[in-house]
């Protein structure tokens, strides 16, 4: 399973091709056409990983945009980007 640091530098993969819709985010995996969904926090986290950002620059970044306990977004952005890493929408460099 994914270790996800501090230090780790997430990005969003090659394959795959993402538009808003409604403030939410569609993503295609284009190798195999499959379609995902995310939610306006998710799809926020989406946005900010179009460009490398390390894990501690994403956390503080959503500390600062949203009220949420620290230690909850932090747990919560792990999983989210674990589950991205899982599908292919993401490549995390540890």
């Amino acid at each position: 399973m994914l270790s996800i640091q501090e230090e780790s530098v997430v990005v969003v993969a090659k394959d795959q091709i993402s538009c808003d819709v409604g403030g939410e985010a569609a993503i295609l995996r284009l190798d195999n056409g499959v379609y995902y969904g995310l939610d306006l926090v998710g799809a926020r986290v989406w946005s900010l990983v179009q460009e490398p950002q390390t894990f501690a620059a994403l956390r503080d970044t959503l500390l600062k945009e949203y009220n949420v306990e620290a230690d909850n977004l932090e747990t919560d952005l792990r999983e989210l980007l674990e589950q991205l890493a899982q599908y292919g929408l993401i490549e995390v460099t540890i």
